[in-house]
């Protein structure tokens, strides 16, 4: 789960970390009257759960009150990257004597957290990493021992060389590893962190995704949850109990078991094929799963043909057969769909497949092909099932 900047900063500041002042508003008057509160230049910075924001002209700098009230005016209702913005944050302007990069993630090659930090920081880490690796650096934290304070200290050494600096940043540091186990987050991240003309270091941007396994007691952090700038389609598959992430190809997967569709999907790009989603159908086999699963991949206008891969262990194929039978009879689709099932009752679930004449391949490379196949053509019959 994303949570907006403003919402960071806040959870950032109870745990110590020193940011701008600033606050969110949603229309003119809130943000001309916290420009007004507090009494000097200010940046206008729009909340959208994407990068990219300066880029876009979603981040402006505000050196009176007429000029909040022009840029709020203009930064709220535009979009970028397809998103709405609904809410801006006013912060404190800060002078900058040099930014740096502070973020830990998972890194499931070492099974830890990793924090990585670069002395150049403003700019996306992953530009840092293509273009100068050697300015980034990592360590790997045992997540039994935790985070120590020699080791933050050395982390904040490759930042600056000022020794009141450092600590400033290691201390920063540490609070950050604190809040980054106690949000269950799956990364945190302060970029830019900078340091000031009076010698200060500030987490001057904030940015917290956090594990939605988590968020069972995260209660006041689900709550933080903006609906209106998250995928209409994601909503309604967790609502559904379904894992689904939209994606930019035309063929659209449905899979059972989140290592299975990584797979599908892998085949689908070795094969020169783009998925247009993951979704995973989990260890159920309600029929009523693979109906919700159906509507969600066929408001898609991009997909040309649909993959169904079910590797039934847990999950009956019968199960998984009969719900195809209904979403195929309510929502009559009219792009190809392809079907592989194996596993518990896959006999009785090829029987059942007939009523609708759809046919199931027999392997995966099969399913894959034929689906790249199928989505390839120019024009596709309506109603037409291979």
């Amino acid at each position: 789960m994303k949570i907006h900047e403003y919402q960071a900063k806040e959870i950032f500041a109870a745990g110590g970390i020193p940011i701008p002042k600033g606050a969110a508003a949603s229309n003119v008057a809130e943000a001309v009257a916290l420009a007004e509160s507090y009494g000097r230049p200010v940046m206008v910075k729009s909340q959208v759960h994407v990068g990219g924001r300066g880029k876009a002209g979603g981040i402006q700098y505000a050196e009176n009150v007429e000029a909040v009230r022009v840029w709020t005016q203009k930064i709220l209702g535009m979009e970028i990257k397809g998103l709405k913005v609904n809410k801006v944050l006013i912060t404190e302007a800060a002078d900058i004597v040099s930014e740096s990069y502070v973020g830990i993630i998972i890194d499931r090659a070492s099974k830890a957290p990793v924090i990585m930090v670069s002395p150049a920081g403003g700019v996306d880490i992953e530009e840092v990493a293509a273009s100068t690796p050697e300015k980034i650096h990592k360590l790997a934290v045992d997540p039994v021992m935790g985070l120590r304070a020699y080791q933050a200290r050395d982390l904040a050494g490759k930042l600056y060389t000022d020794i009141k600096l450092i600590r400033q940043a290691a201390d920063i540091i540490m609070k950050l590893y604190d809040i980054y186990w106690k949000i269950d987050a799956s990364m945190v991240e302060i970029n830019p962190l900078i340091n000031t003309p009076d010698g200060k270091v500030v987490a001057l941007d904030a940015k917290n995704n956090i594990e939605d396994n988590g968020l069972f007691r995260q209660k006041d952090i689900a709550a933080m949850r903006d609906l209106d700038a998250e995928d209409p389609a994601e909503m309604e598959a967790r609502d559904g109990d379904l894992s689904f992430v939209s994606l930019d190809g035309n063929i659209g997967c449905m899979v059972n078991g989140a290592g299975l569709a990584m797979a599908t999907m892998d085949l689908v790009k070795h094969y020169g094929g783009d998925p247009a989603n993951f979704l995973d159908i989990g260890g159920s086999s309600n029929p009523q799963k693979v109906l919700t699963a159906m509507s969600i991949i066929l408001r898609n206008s991009n997909v040309r043909a649909i993959l169904i891969n079910i590797f039934g262990g847990i999950t009956r194929c019968d199960d998984v057969a009969n719900g195809i039978v209904m979403a195929y009879e309510e929502l009559r689709p009219e792009i190809p769909i392809v079907v592989r099932l194996t596993g518990t009752n896959e006999a009785q679930a090829r029987k059942i497949l007939k009523k609708i004449n759809l046919k199931s391949a027999d392997t995966l490379d099969d399913v894959v092909k034929k689906t790249i196949e199928l989505a390839e053509l120019d024009t596709v019959t309506a109603g037409r099932t291979v």
